[in-house]
């Protein structure tokens, strides 16, 4: 009897144990990176293991190799798009816009990111530096960033729209989720001449989730119930950490692509 008691506590003890074993952050040369606070620490440059037109890095794992134009690296494993999700009238509405009408061309950012990762916008490299408050994402493209408070504090009523959206995040376990919400209705959610308008409604959920210290993985849901007929879900991102630690400049003056452009609109305008 006192032999079977003994038994059950240690059973009992090994089982209660076995979860918080398992939870145990790793160690390690290949461990994540850990704040103050106990949270995956998300700070780094991300890319995809290449720049735009590069190869990616030797042993970059995951990584989709950008190609020759940003986005042709994803376009075949990306079988729905923003677009693709349009209804009646939306779709109408797209058929009279093309590349001409991208807003990026006047140096404006995206709502989302051309490569399907937010914080690149319109180019295929990223920082991001994580305080005690906030995570802060930067890209290289159009002095883009991104402010993301996870204190808490709920979304801004006080500020105006913006092209990028006003965002909040929190803690699920070890994935850090961002909501976006109150963005203008004058952007694309992608750029170089993809017609992807959206609405004022638009609505994007994101989660962040350090893999290992070299692995970041993305997932996102759009949602705009004004053009879209259903929620749209991202493909899964895979990025690796770049073996540089600090981003650059890429200005925009809006005149690189204006005559290439107006030559390209002109080319294709229906002949009287």
């Amino acid at each position: 009897m006192k032999l079977s008691i003994v038994t059950a506590a240690i059973v009992g003890m090994l089982w209660s144990a076995g979860p918080i074993a398992a939870q145990a952050p790793a160690s390690g040369p290949s461990a994540v990176p850990r704040a103050a606070d106990g949270h995956p620490d998300l700070s780094g440059v991300w890319w995809r293991g290449a720049d735009v037109g590069g190869r990616p890095a030797p042993g970059a794992r995951g990584a989709a190799p950008v190609g020759g134009g940003r986005g042709r690296g994803a376009a075949a494993a990306q079988p729905q798009t923003f677009a693709s999700l349009y209804n009646p009238a939306a779709q109408a509405k797209a058929k009279t816009l093309a590349d001409k009408d991208d807003p990026a061309l006047s140096c404006t950012s995206t709502a989302f990111g051309t490569l399907n990762v937010s914080m690149f916008d319109v180019g295929a490299v990223a920082q991001i530096v994580q305080t005690p408050k906030f995570v802060i994402m930067l890209t290289e493209t159009y002095n883009g960033f991104q402010i993301i408070p996870f204190d808490g504090r709920p979304h801004r009523d006080e500020v105006p729209p913006s092209n990028r959206g006003d965002a909040i995040g929190r803690w699920d376990g070890d994935t850090f989720v961002v909501d976006k919400t109150n963005f203008t209705d004058n952007t694309w959610i992608s750029a170089e001449g993809r017609v992807s308008f959206h609405s004022d409604a638009l609505h994007i959920i994101e989660r962040y989730r350090r893999v290992d210290k070299d692995t970041l993985e993305i997932e996102a849901t759009l949602e705009d119930p004004k053009v879209l007929t259903k929620p749209w879900a991202v493909p899964k991102q895979t990025l690796v950490l770049a073996p540089f630690d600090q981003i650059m400049e890429l200005a925009c003056s809006g005149d690189e692509s204006k005559a290439v452009m107006d030559a390209a609109a002109k080319q294709n305008a229906p002949k009287n």
